[in-house]
């Protein structure tokens, strides 16, 4: 089974950007779907973006949709997500997943068969 590993998380102020990268243990099936979701403190887990396996088409959050950009790496075995124009509401635990969804599920956390084990994002002054 695939293992993921997050990394690029850290500190930074209001309208600065970041970049995390989600590096794969192994070459991942072009029939896998890779997304990143995020959780803050007593919130639930939410999709960020993800690029679907059959198309290879990125779908993001409203949210973040004009800010973030998601994007595989295949030489690499990595899919990166490009995060500008942060605000303090992106702060959160930023995790990797990969899985098998059908489009109309591609937002949904518990369709993910792998998860990595995130990495923290704070935006703050």
């Amino acid at each position: 089974q695939v293992q993921l590993v997050e990394s690029g998380g850290g500190l930074v102020q209001p309208g600065g950007s970041l970049r995390l990268s989600c590096a794969a243990s192994e070459r991942a099936s072009s029939d896998i779907s890779m997304a990143w979701f995020r959780q803050a403190p007593g919130m639930e887990r939410e999709f960020v973006a993800a690029l679907f396996r059959r198309t290879g088409n990125a779908y993001y959050a409203d949210s973040v949709k004009g800010r973030f950009a998601i994007s595989r790496d295949s030489a690499k075995n990595t899919v990166d997500l490009q995060m500008n124009s942060l605000k303090p509401e992106d702060t959160a635990v930023y995790y990797c997943a990969a899985g098998r969804p059908i489009l109309s599920a591609l937002r949904l956390s518990s369709i993910y068969s792998t998860w990595g084990q995130g990495t923290q994002v704070t935006v703050s002054a």
